[in-house]
């Protein structure tokens, strides 16, 4: 496995991270999250990802259930806060809901301390001056080693430095926005700036963009998939992806004899803005194709990278 920085931060995250979003507590349980994180530390992934609002709670328990087995030093653990329940305050960024849901996470997950701590979306009714001062109390106190925004915009992110500074708070350290072949604004135009201004770390998710690149629907979605369970998922654009997909797959298949998620999963990691690419897995040959990845990324050469972005016009 190979290991990076969050940006301009000193801790060290496995390129390849492992989430719990849609899977845990839905798909799979106690047992089957048991084996998937014992394999993924084999393998070296050492970054496990989570929010307090993936299956209200319970992946964050079912996270926390295992992660006992490992020494705590060796594990980066991240969770989310915004949406914490249905109360008037179990939602958005206040002061009052960053602190109880913070605690309430880490009460789940049975840890003292979560090494990241995400804004999991921006909170236009609450100032961000609000946020940025609840997150730095969350981190002078020790709940949390670095704190940073999931989706949101270039602007508001150069809001809170900007706030930050002002205030003498702790700066947020990272973003984790949506990135894959078929959506790449935010990466590779809108933070631009924040990666040479402030070193930005990101973490990002759906690489595999709901599984279209998988490759699993090239040929019709299947009964059994998350597609056919939750037809909302499904892009207006889904024939055009899917015919973009068959050409990848072609080219995975010819050309670097991989399969359509490792080349998805390979171009994010040859981002070098990436810090690490969050995937999920139900089961071990999953996760074990997504590891994978890290080889492909090495033959993804400038011909290769000119041939996929020729696909995708």
């Amino acid at each position: 496995m190979q290991y990076k920085k969050l940006g301009k931060a000193g801790i060290r995250l496995s390129e390849i991270a492992f989430g719990s979003w849609i899977t845990f507590s839905k798909q799979i349980g106690l047992s089957e999250v048991k084996a998937l994180l014992h394999a993924a530390f084999d393998e070296g992934i050492n970054f496990f990802d989570t929010a307090e609002s993936y299956a209200h709670g319970e992946a964050e328990t079912l996270l926390g259930k295992v992660v006992k087995e490992f020494r705590r030093e060796d594990l980066v653990l991240s969770t989310k806060v915004f949406w914490g329940g249905n109360g008037p305050n179990d939602t958005g960024l206040s002061r009052k809901h960053i602190l109880e849901g913070t605690k309430n996470s880490l009460n789940r997950l049975d840890l003292d301390y979560v090494d990241l701590l995400f804004c999991h979306r921006p909170d236009l009714e609450t100032p961000i001056e609000e946020t940025v001062l609840a997150m730095d109390y969350l981190v002078r106190q020790g709940y949390v080693l670095y704190w940073g925004t999931s989706e949101w915009s270039a602007t508001q992110i150069e809001a809170a430095y900007q706030i930050a500074e002002q205030l003498n708070c702790i700066k947020p350290t990272m973003e984790q926005p949506k990135y894959h072949l078929f959506f790449r604004e935010h990466i590779e135009q809108d933070y631009l700036a924040l990666f040479e201004k402030y070193g930005l770390g990101t973490t990002t998710w759906s690489p595999l963009a709901s599984g279209v690149l998988s490759g699993k629907y090239n040929n019709g979605i299947p009964h059994d998939s998350r597609l056919a369970k939750e037809a909302w998922l499904i892009p207006n654009d889904f024939t055009r992806l899917i015919e973009k997909t068959r050409k990848l797959t072609q080219l995975a298949q010819e050309e670097l004899n991989c399969t359509t998620a490792q080349l998805a999963i390979a171009w994010c990691l040859k981002n070098p803005h990436i810090s690490s690419v969050i995937t999920g897995a139900t089961k071990l040959e999953q996760l074990h194709e997504n590891i994978g990845a890290l080889e492909v990324k090495a033959q993804l050469t400038e011909d290769i990278m000119k041939k996929i972005d020729t696909i995708l016009q």
